[in-house]
């Protein structure tokens, strides 16, 4: 009896310890899923306080809109230095040497519009290279009805440049000192300070006979005699055996008091 009673007990044991080996993994099983349920959670309410941070930026950048334009200080400044820098290069170098008025306009024109321009680009955060594109297209512009003398392409590039250094926003100092130095080579290298300053025409010459090396200098002074003018050197621009004329560029100075 006492041997069944001890048999029924142990089996008792055994169906217990059982039934705790399959209760224990289910606890830890179902501990797990609650972690993960609270992570979860605690995932959805950080996405969701990015989402609505995320709509805020959106909302203030809609509210901000675009761009603005705003004239400021140095903008105002920049206009003062960059006119007085082409008055001064129109005033001091370029009228004086060469008695034009008709492209001043075109100068003082594309000068402002260039700066204008640059200003207006520059602020609306468009890439620089539009800029500069219109700068090399403005700079190599011809126009059909007529040519344009070399000088004056240079000095079409050079009020180009300044307006174009104008438009972007540098410190006043920086562009006092470019601006300064752009005039004083324009000073030095366009009078007669360092170098003498030499002029050229194209004439038509009909003693075509005289178009020889060995006749250089009579054609010299006769060019003289006609033009009334200060040759020294000429080059045969062309010649017409049919006509029987010389196109003849011809070179001379020009002191101060003849101008």
């Amino acid at each position: 009896m006492l041997i069944n009673f001890a048999g029924s007990i142990h089996k008792k044991l055994f169906s217990l310890v059982l039934i705790m080996m399959f209760i224990m993994p289910c606890e830890t099983i179902y501990a797990q899923s609650e972690l993960e349920l609270l992570n979860g959670t605690e995932t959805e309410e950080v996405d969701a306080t990015d989402a609505e941070n995320t709509e805020v930026e959106v909302k203030a950048e809609k509210k901000k809109g675009p761009d603005l334009v705003t004239i400021n200080n140095r903008f105002l400044y920049s206009v003062v230095i960059d006119i007085t820098m082409v008055l001064l290069i129109l005033i001091f170098v370029y009228y004086p040497n060469y008695k034009k008025l008709d492209t001043v306009f075109t100068f003082i024109v594309f000068n402002i519009v260039i700066l204008l321009l640059t200003f207006v680009l520059n602020k609306v955060k468009i890439s620089m290279g539009a800029a500069f594109g219109l700068f090399a297209v403005f700079s190599m512009l011809r126009y059909r009805t007529e040519g344009i003398d070399m000088k004056d392409m240079t000095y079409l590039f050079v009020f180009i440049a300044v307006g174009l250094i104008s438009g972007i926003q540098l410190e006043t100092t920086v562009l006092l000192v470019i601006c300064g130095i752009i005039f004083l080579f324009l000073f030095v290298l366009d009078s007669n300070i360092f170098l003498r300053r030499e002029f050229y025409q194209i004439v038509d010459f009909e003693k075509i006979e005289m178009v020889k090396p060995e006749l250089r200098d009579d054609l010299i002074n006769e060019l003289k005699n006609r033009t009334g003018l200060n040759i020294h050197r000429i080059s045969i621009y062309r010649l017409d055996y049919l006509r029987d004329v010389a196109r003849i560029k011809v070179y001379y100075y020009v002191d101060k008091k003849d101008r």
